[in-house]
């Protein structure tokens, strides 16, 4: 019973470790643009491109993206591998073992990864906007990339050609608590070999992606807000009715 106790007790201060870790860089708010369908478009067109090669999204269906704006033969043409149906899951074909022996972990499905990332540091579509813009060359790492919002990470930069190559540039400075000490602190990005993207463009396109991760994690989110401001004026209504009902009921006894 005790070794149980204890066990929980490690589970439960491990994710607050890895929040805490990967929360210490400050995140820039991600753009709204789950009501744009054409940054949707795009960001479902980069997400197959470059995630769902190793990230699976096993919660999302091919033809959802009507929901986007985009025909069955658009989805067939541009969207679609050689094997896969409109009506299949988002899964890939990569061995679970292989990605374990490339990556060192398996890489996480993405269907709902914006809402999982949400923390007190900002919501998850923050943490991925941050996150996708912030890698830079470092030859220490297996993959030779690095990233600022998750450090350490094991996943390449898979859109570097578009950002192109940048290094971190890290200062000394002394603790502010304890002047004999010093930190190691970011001082910048550095761009190395520049991409096919500018900066701004590079931004954009990251924007987008979210967008579509975003609308992924909950298709019908926008809905749901929609039916929300309605059902919250009918509770309004509905409680000045009732209020001058009982007001009308309790009239004539003192």
């Amino acid at each position: 019973m005790k070794l149980l106790k204890k066990l929980i007790a490690v589970l439960a201060f491990v994710p607050a470790v890895v929040l805490a870790s990967e929360a210490t860089f400050p995140l820039d708010q991600a753009p709204n643009r789950t009501k744009d369908l054409a940054a949707l478009q795009n960001g479902a067109k980069l997400f197959v491109n470059y995630c769902l090669n190793c990230h699976s999204a096993s919660a999302m269906r091919y033809n959802r993206l009507k929901d986007i704006g985009l025909t069955d033969d658009q989805i067939k043409n541009n969207l679609l591998f050689t094997t896969d149906k409109v009506g299949d899951l988002m899964k890939v074909s990569m061995p679970v073992k292989d990605a374990k022996d490339w990556f060192g972990a398996v890489p996480p499905d993405l269907s709902v990864i914006a809402r999982a990332k949400a923390s007190d540091a900002g919501s998850g579509a923050d943490w991925l906007y941050t996150y996708l813009r912030t890698f830079y060359k470092d030859d220490t790492r297996p993959t030779g990339w690095n990233n600022m919002v998750f450090p350490n990470v094991g996943m390449p930069h898979v859109m570097w050609e578009l950002q192109g190559v940048r290094t971190a540039k890290f200062a000394e400075e002394k603790d502010a608590h304890d002047p004999s000490k010093t930190v190691h602190k970011f001082a910048g990005f550095e761009q190395v070999k520049p991409g096919q993207l500018s900066s701004l463009e590079f931004d954009n396109a990251a924007a987008d992606l979210v967008a579509y991760l975003e609308w992924m994690a909950e298709p019908a989110q926008n809905t749901r807000k929609r039916l929300g401001v309605w059902v919250l004026l009918f509770l309004g209504v509905f409680l000045v009715i009732a209020w001058r009902l009982n007001a009308s009921f309790w009239k004539d006894i003192k």
